[in-house]
């Protein structure tokens, strides 16, 4: 038995399409509590071996800039993809 419930803007009537030509779509949690201890632990490592670094395009942000820097990413512009706010 399937529910469809209300279709919405965000969904850009994908559910619909969906349901109508009868496609499965799952989902699930991946296991975050199983590997968060070792992901933090190589985080913090100062010889950054996730290359986390490098990850930041625009570090140390003025907090005041914040919805500029936001308007910058939704817009995809600056190659920006991580924003480092300091407040």
């Amino acid at each position: 038995m399937t529910a469809v419930a209300a279709v919405t803007d965000m969904f850009d009537k994908g559910v619909t399409d969906m349901f109508d030509k009868g496609l499965t779509m799952r989902h699930g949690q991946c296991h975050v509590r199983a590997w968060t201890d070792e992901l933090h632990r190589l985080a913090k490592d100062p010889s950054d071996p996730l290359e986390l670094e490098g990850f930041a395009t625009h570090p140390g942000v003025p907090l005041d800039k914040a919805p500029e820097m936001y308007e910058t990413f939704q817009k995809k512009q600056d190659g920006c993809i991580k924003v480092i706010l300091q407040p």
